[in-house]
C-alpha cells in the first residue's frame, strides 16, 4: 500500500457516510492522521470503527458540527489545528440533496437549506482552512461538486444551485491561491451508491426504488452507479502531493454521462 499521507493530517466533512466515508478509508490506509466531522456523532463513530478495522494506527479526531453554521466550522478547523498542529488535505465535502421539486414548487425554506449546507458551508470551509494553509504555505483542498453543478438536473433547484457555486467558489478561489503553494480543485461525481443517492432514488418511488435505480443508470455508458471507494481513490489522488498542480478544475467522476449528447 502506498504511504502518500505519513505524516499528513487530512480533515474531512460530511465524513459519517458516503463519499466522506469512503475517502477517509482510503487516506489513512495511506498513512493520514484524521479529523473526520459530521452532523451524526453515531455515523461518525462507524467511519473510525471502520478506519481502525482499515488502518489500526490510524490517528483519528471525531468532531461533530453543522458545516452550515459559521462558528462551528471555524470550531472544527481550531480544534484540527489544536490536536495536529497543521492541515495538509481538505476534503470539503458535506453536503445534502434535498426534496425533488418543479422550481415554482421549490419551497423557499428548502432551497436556504440545501444552500447553507451545500454552498454556505463549502465557502465557510474555505475562508477558515485556507487561513491555515496560506500561513503553512501549503495545502491541498478538494470540494464536493456534483454533475448536477456542471449541468441541469432537473427537480433540484437548490441543489445545482449550490453544487454550481461550489464549481465557482473553486476556480476562483484556486486562482487566488495557487500563489502560496496551495492547490484547490473539485470532484463531479456522477450517480454514486451513497445513502443520498438511495433516498434520491427513493423519493421517485419509494416502494419501488432498486427498479428505478436500474432505468436510472441505463443511459450512462457504463451502465451502473459508480461507488464510494471509487471515488475515494481519486480523491486521494487529488488531495496527494502528485496533484499539486492540478488547480481551479473540476473533475467529473460518472462513467461518462455528462459527456454524452
Amino acid at each position: 500500500m502506498s504511504n502518500r499521507f505519513d505524516g499528513k493530517v487530512v480533515l474531512i466533512t460530511g465524513a459519517g457516510s458516503g463519499l466522506g466515508q469512503a475517502s477517509a478509508l482510503q487516506v489513512a490506509k495511506e498513512g493520514a492522521k484524521l479529523s473526520l466531522v459530521d452532523l451524526n456523532a453515531a455515523s461518525l463513530e462507524e467511519t473510525k470503527r471502520k478506519v481502525l478495522e482499515a488502518a489500526p494506527n490510524a490517528e483519528v479526531l471525531l468532531i461533530t458540527a453543522n458545516v452550515a453554521d459559521e462558528k462551528a466550522v471555524e470550531n472544527y478547523v481550531k480544534e484540527t489545528v489544536e490536536e495536529y498542529g497543521k492541515i495538509d488535505g481538505f476534503f470539503n465535502n458535506a453536503g445534502i440533496e434535498g426534496k425533488q421539486n418543479l422550481t415554482e414548487d421549490f419551497g423557499s425554506d428548502e432551497f436556504q437549506k440545501v444552500v447553507g449546507v451545500n454552498l454556505n458551508g463549502v465557502f465557510y470551509g474555505l475562508k477558515h482552512v485556507l487561513k491555515v494553509m496560506r500561513e503553512q504555505g501549503f495545502g491541498s483542498i478538494v470540494n464536493t461538486a456534483s454533475v448536477g453543478g456542471i449541468r441541469g438536473v432537473g427537480n433540484q433547484s437548490g441543489y445545482s444551485a449550490s453544487k454550481h457555486g461550489v464549481v465557482g467558489l473553486t476556480r476562483n478561489s484556486g486562482i487566488e491561491y495557487g500563489q502560496y503553494g496551495i492547490s484547490i480543485k473539485a470532484i463531479a461525481p456522477g450517480a454514486i451508491m451513497t445513502p443520498m443517492v438511495e433516498g434520491s432514488l427513493k423519493q421517485m418511488d419509494p416502494d419501488n426504488w432498486e427498479e428505478v435505480g436500474k432505468q436510472f443508470v441505463q443511459p450512462n455508458p457504463m451502465k451502473r452507479f459508480g461507488k464510494p471507494e471509487e471515488v475515494g481513490y481519486l480523491v486521494a489522488f487529488l488531495l496527494s502531493d502528485q496533484a499539486n498542480f492540478i488547480n481551479a478544475a473540476v473533475v467529473p467522476i460518472d462513467g461518462g454521462q455528462s459527456y454524452k449528447y
